[in-house]
């Protein structure tokens, strides 16, 4: 694996990061969407994103795909502060042992936010209680991957915990890049009809279903949403944000957050943040989203 002096977009995004931090007066940056997993888990995932060129005619290189203690070292030379450790289970009997991971990764890491994760079986509203008991800040769900109905019962009791305890939930439930049978914005939606005060933030803004889930956040102030992936040149191109809608980043821009899919993207790092920046909703507007809107969420500021 590379190191990071290797990697060749990382010199370019240390400054261009550097640069920008500086502009806007902020002490560090937030990402609460970045994948830190098992290596035989993240062998997988990389496997996934190295065959679905062939699945979807375009190619998806993974930019920063080196060696854990490499990523870890990027993500602190671009000026994180905080990151996460998104995990997510596909099957039964998965995710409790993710979870042992993801607290022992957050023990070593102190950037890293304490990140956990669930599954529907009968064993989650334990495991989940575990974890929130052990500290975990923030959790994952994953609703195309995993291939499960977050209406099912079995975590109805996991929504309550987190309801309850106000610990958010950052959720892959639309419809990009492909949508599964529990993808969009109803199954979401009935959850949170039986938890308005559910904290959840809608992974890459909810693409391609943008409109919808920004009707989620006006009905709940619980629901935040991440920019992972959205605004880039590669999102664009298929799944454009709608113009008609970017006035409503401005009026829920307290509820938006930066993410990217670290180090599963196929663009430099810098270019997330390029494509916020050329949205012009203004500086304010890029110092809450970048940084102090999951500062204040994670009791960073």
């Amino acid at each position: 694996m590379p190191a990071v002096s290797a990697i060749p977009e990382v010199a370019a995004d240390e400054a261009y990061l550097a640069a920008f931090r500086q502009r806007l007066g902020l002490p560090g940056l937030v990402d609460v969407h970045t994948h830190f997993m098992p290596h035989r888990v993240l062998r997988k995932v990389w496997a996934y994103f190295d065959d679905i060129g062939p699945m979807t005619g375009r190619p998806w290189p993974i930019t920063y795909r080196a060696d854990e203690s490499v990523r870890l070292e990027t993500l602190r030379r671009f000026g994180l502060r905080a990151f996460t450790a998104l995990v997510y289970p596909h099957r039964p009997e998965m995710a409790a042992w993710l979870n042992e991971w993801t607290a022992e990764f957050a023990e070593q890491v102190p950037e890293c936010l304490h990140t956990a994760t669930f599954f529907p079986e009968p064993t989650a509203a334990d495991y989940v209680r575990t974890a929130l008991e052990r500290g975990a800040q923030v959790f994952k769900a994953h609703i195309q991957v995993g291939a499960y109905d977050p209406r099912d019962p079995l975590l109805d009791p996991v929504w309550g915990m987190l309801s309850d305890a106000g610990v958010p939930t950052v959720i892959h439930c639309g419809s990009g890049p492909a949508p599964g049978v529990f993808t969009g914005p109803g199954p979401v939606a009935e959850v949170l009809d039986r938890h308005p005060r559910l904290p959840l933030i809608v992974a890459h803004m909810g693409m391609p279903e943008y409109t919808e889930f920004l009707d989620l956040a006006d009905r709940f102030t619980g629901v935040a949403l991440d920019t992972t992936m959205a605004f880039t040149d590669f999102a664009e191109i298929d799944v454009p944000f709608p113009a008609a809608d970017r006035q409503r980043l401005v009026d829920v821009g307290d509820r938006i957050m930066f993410g990217s899919d670290f180090p599963n993207i196929p663009y430099p790092y810098r270019h997330a943040f390029q494509a916020l920046e050329r949205l012009e909703l203004g500086d304010e507007w890029l110092r809450r989203v970048c940084y102090r809107n999951a500062a204040e969420r994670f009791g960073l500021a």
